[in-house]
């Protein structure tokens, strides 16, 4: 692996890609918020378009959707926490490596509490 300049922190290993995923979870996030603004504002245009739009969303597909986001909702705000750590912590970037594996045990132990539950409603098992 080259070496990376001096002064970074990452040095394109686990903190590289944990920049990555905090960007693009940060991104889907926005793009939902952005969706769900338009499709709850088309209420006020037309009662039928909106039960219609709202009746798309009662697929098996999208409530796979649903579970993508609260994956991503959950490893943006635990991945933010650490960002916090990292630059305010003194030791935060001793042990940002350390800390993102406990972002990653923290999400799969709130992801297994949740997805069957959603998953069951999802595919009809209510």
């Amino acid at each position: 692996m080259p070496s990376a300049p001096a002064g970074t922190l990452y040095r394109g290993r686990e903190g590289m890609w944990s920049w990555v995923a905090h960007r693009v979870t940060g991104l889907l996030i926005f793009l939902f918020l952005f969706v769900h603004v338009l499709d709850t504002a088309l209420v006020r245009v037309s009662p039928e378009a909106y039960n219609a739009v709202i009746g798309t969303y009662q697929t098996p597909i999208m409530g796979l959707g649903e579970a993508g986001l609260v994956v991503a909702i959950v490893f943006h705000a635990f991945n933010g926490l650490r960002i916090v750590l990292v630059d305010f912590w003194a030791k935060g970037p001793r042990y940002q490596r350390i800390m993102l594996w406990v972002v990653i045990g923290l999400v799969i132990v709130t992801m297994a509490g949740f997805l069957p539950r959603h998953l069951m409603n999802v595919f009809g098992g209510h």
